[in-house]
C-alpha cells in the first residue's frame, strides 16, 4: 500500500521558517514527479510546488515563489518543502502528494498528482 507521510509542520510566527518532508512508503517514487498542496481553512485546496522525478525542473505558485524551495532526495525516498518568510497567508494544512510518472503537469487541479498524503498543518502567527 502506498503512503505518503508529512512531517514537519507545526506553529511559527511571521517571518519565520519551517522545512516540511514526505516520506514515501510501499513503493519508491525515485522515478516519479511530487508535490505540494495547501489547503486552508474555508477555502479549497491550492497548488504550491511540484518537482519532476530528478529534481532537475521545478514549478512554484506565484504566492510562494522566492520564499518556498521544493527539493527531493531520491535515495530516501524523502520530498522537502523549505518554507522562509511565512506570513498569516501560508497557514494551512500542507499535502504531499506523487504521480503516476516522472513529469507534473501544468494543465489541470491537480499538476498530474495521483497519490496523496494525509496533510500536517502549518500555522504561522503574528
Amino acid at each position: 500500500q502506498v503512503q505518503l507521510v508529512e512531517s514537519g509542520g507545526g506553529l511559527v510566527q511571521t517571518g519565520g521558517s519551517l522545512r516540511l518532508s514526505c516520506a514515501a512508503s510501499g513503493r519508491t517514487f525515485n522515478s516519479n514527479a511530487m508535490g505540494w498542496f495547501r489547503q486552508a481553512p474555508g477555502k479549497e485546496r491550492e497548488f504550491v510546488a511540484v518537482i519532476n522525478w530528478s529534481g532537475g525542473s521545478t514549478y512554484y505558485a506565484d504566492s510562494v515563489k522566492g520564499r518556498f524551495t521544493i527539493s527531493r532526495d531520491n535515495a530516501k525516498n524523502t520530498v522537502y518543502l523549505q518554507m522562509n518568510s511565512l506570513n498569516a497567508e501560508d497557514t494551512a494544512v500542507y499535502y504531499c502528494a506523487a504521480s503516476s510518472g516522472r513529469y507534473y503537469y501544468l494543465g489541470g487541479a491537480n499538476y498530474g498528482m495521483d497519490y496523496w498524503g494525509k496533510g500536517t498543518l502549518v500555522t504561522v502567527s503574528s
